[in-house]
């Protein structure tokens, strides 16, 4: 497994690391080892991805490997539902995976990455992100 490096809303940076993988793909250079980014719009999905539930969620994970999500909110001490709801918006954004198909088995939750890297450039950053105006 590898990092996920996490930025948020520098899409001219992001494209443009994207337009340099497509070109190096294309002259045949090999991407395997290459790093999986999240950009995310804005803080305030950043706040959310670190949210204290959620990090309690995903050190869990990492820590006791819970065989389901019912497991896992036993093992946060919090409800079903909640927990739930946390890993598929986890899942959504490609933090989390689920094994098992869910149809009469659990769907126990697995880390996708071995941890997070969070990018955020202030200087001269651009794009559409929460920022409080002075």
């Amino acid at each position: 497994m590898s990092s996920l490096k996490v930025t948020v809303g520098d899409r001219d940076r992001l494209d443009q690391h994207t337009r340099s993988r497509i070109k190096a793909a294309q002259e045949g250079e090999n991407l395997d080892g290459a790093q999986p980014v999240l950009n995310l719009d804005s803080y305030a999905e950043l706040s959310r991805l670190l949210s204290p539930k959620n990090l309690e969620l995903l050190e869990t994970i990492s820590q006791h490997d819970p065989a389901s999500i019912s497991e896992a909110a036993d093992l946060v001490d919090r409800d079903y539902k909640q927990v739930h709801r946390n890993l598929s918006e986890l899942e959504d954004i490609g933090v989390i995976e689920f094994d098992g198909d869910g149809a009469g088995q659990a769907k126990k939750p697995t880390l996708a990455y071995d941890g997070l890297e969070i990018d955020i450039p202030f200087a001269g950053s651009s794009g559409n992100v929460d920022a409080a105006t002075p």
